[in-house]
């Protein structure tokens, strides 16, 4: 889920839907720059996606071998506020968490699967999903903000927390529902595509949203944010009454695969705008056929992606080079060579140097190598301001834009 993603997640929380929804903060407006803390990944402003871009990049570093430096995840640690959950960022951990420091389901979810896969954290990792239990809705569900209306990208990132500590999600329920339950409800039927809906609208009317789908269709499979390597299936998904969690996978991985046919990637535009590739999206898409056992109908996107990702890539730092690390690793491509650059060396560089490396030779590290070619822009058009201008955009009044991993787009 990438950080434009979540913005409309936090906003869709702001909506009633059916029954009443707590509110939340106001939708972001531009803050001024905050010192980068040390063992941060990335150079950018952290205030809305710190907790986010640094699990990914300790998550994707430790998948591939890489053993990170011990003061980034003392940092991620550092984040965690006393009932376990985690906010988007905070500047100040001597503080209690509050209102300056907003807890979500998101970064919460996020920051233990990361932790869960480092391993030895399990105290943290623990008062983390006692706390994401505690906010599940009586539908099996999550929405972003705690009570907020459930969405199948929170939804999905939770499920993949509960897996990565153990827990059987299936097991983990609400009044008698399950998350796969909440899933589910948000998959719409073949005559519809077969896709995931992010959430109702107001009317409880679902519409398609490639985001969402990609997102639920690894949720469903009860995998988390890496996915996993799938022996390909041989046939294409087939669609069919969804009447399990795999089938609703399989309906959405039919509908991603539909939907990547034509340009081999997703899109998303700001209102008013000329639809744009969306790399992340398309990024996750992949990841989902992959763990769907269908990565090798997502071979031609993936070569898509190897020839234009740079630039994107570049402007949006480390959570970027995270999701292209697992998007390659879940459909077997080369992250060491991926479009003629190594992805890993890549994301190393936005960061503190690692403890160790799978294989002889030293990669960069923000430490070492200077700002430059690869090294992330601060505010860089696609990256954190760009995120704050989607809100302020539907702060005052054109809407939440429903991503194509959580909150409003079309394919």
């Amino acid at each position: 889920m990438n950080v434009v993603s979540r913005c409309a997640a936090a906003l869709a929380a702001t909506v009633v839907i059916g029954t009443a929804t707590p509110a939340v903060a106001a939708p972001p407006s531009p803050s001024p720059k905050v010192a980068i803390p040390d063992g941060l990944y990335g150079t950018a402003d952290p205030t809305y996606d710190g907790v986010w871009r640094q699990s990914l990049s300790l998550l994707a570093q430790d998948t591939v071998g890489v053993k990170p430096a011990a003061k980034a995840i003392d940092w991620l640690l550092g984040q965690q506020c006393a009932n376990g959950s985690f906010p988007a960022f905070r500047a100040d951990t001597e503080a209690p968490c509050g209102a300056k420091a907003p807890v979500d389901t998101n970064s919460t979810a996020a920051a233990v699967q990361a932790l869960a896969a480092l391993g030895g954290h399990d105290t943290a990792s623990g008062k983390a999903v006692t706390w994401l239990k505690s906010v599940q809705n009586k539908d099996g569900g999550w929405g972003y903000s705690p009570g907020g209306a459930s969405d199948a990208n929170s939804t999905s990132v939770v499920i993949g927390a509960l897996t990565a500590v153990g827990e059987k999600p299936e097991a983990v329920v609400k009044d008698g529902k399950s998350p796969y339950d909440a899933l589910l409800k948000l998959a719409l039927p073949c005559d519809a595509g077969g896709a995931f809906a992010f959430q109702p609208d107001k009317r409880g009317k679902l519409a398609a949203n490639a985001d969402a789908t990609a997102a639920a269709v690894v949720g469903a499979l009860g995998k988390g944010l890496a996915g996993e390597p799938v022996k390909p299936q041989g046939t294409g998904p087939t669609c069919k009454d969804a009447k399990s969690p795999e089938q609703a996978a399989q309906n959405g991985a039919a509908y991603l695969l539909k939907s990547l046919a034509k340009d081999k990637h997703l899109t998303s535009a700001l209102p008013g705008a000329k639809p744009q590739p969306d790399y992340g999206n398309t990024a996750d898409a992949v990841l989902a056929l992959a763990t769907a056992g269908q990565g090798e109908k997502a071979a031609e996107t993936m070569r898509w992606l190897e020839a234009n990702y740079a630039t994107w890539a570049e402007q949006s730092g480390p959570a970027a080079y995270a999701q292209l690390i697992l998007a390659a690793n879940a459909e077997t491509s080369d992250y060491n060579d991926f479009g003629g650059q190594d992805l890993v060396r890549l994301l190393n560089a936005t960061g503190p140097k690692p403890a160790a490396l799978p294989t002889a030779g030293a990669y960069p590290t923000k430490e070492s190598e200077p700002a430059g070619k690869h090294a992330e822009k601060k505010d860089s058009g696609f990256g954190v301001w760009w995120f704050v201008g989607v809100c302020l955009v539907a702060g005052i009044g054109v809407g939440f834009l429903i991503s194509g991993r959580n909150r409003k787009r079309q394919p």
